[in-house]
């Protein structure tokens, strides 16, 4: 659990952020996919730092680390995993663009690349 500037009661304000899922042109939405083939617990934590991101934005580590411009993580610690959500920030939208357990200290090329594409698709999409 991570201690924070805001107070609990922070459902009584509004949101920094709305948050919506990146959507593929068929229609997928990969990181929902994801979060669903998931543990339920797992599910939860990676809920609760996505939602500590939308209402605390911007927010630095050891919740949030910026990867490059417009690309940022949110950092889940999952007890005996380690998980990563990448995202944009598009009009004060939190685009959720790729998520996967991380198996290594460095983010796979392969994950980065992929939030790349999606983010250069949502450019392409304005």
């Amino acid at each position: 659990m991570h201690t924070f500037w805001y107070t609990p009661n922070m459902s009584n304000l509004p949101p920094t952020l709305t948050v919506k899922f990146f959507r593929t042109e068929t229609g997928n939405e990969p990181v929902r996919e994801w979060l669903i083939d998931l543990p339920r617990d797992h599910r939860k934590a990676v809920g609760t730092d996505i939602k500590t991101v939308q209402f605390g934005w911007p927010i630095g580590m050891p919740v949030v680390r910026k990867m490059e411009p417009d690309l940022w993580e949110v950092r889940i610690d999952l007890k005996e995993k380690i998980a990563r959500v990448l995202f944009t920030v598009e009009a004060r939208t939190m685009v959720l663009l790729h998520g996967f357990i991380k198996k290594s200290e460095k983010t796979p090329a392969s994950d980065l690349e992929t939030a790349r594409q999606r983010k250069a698709a949502l450019k392409r999409k304005r």
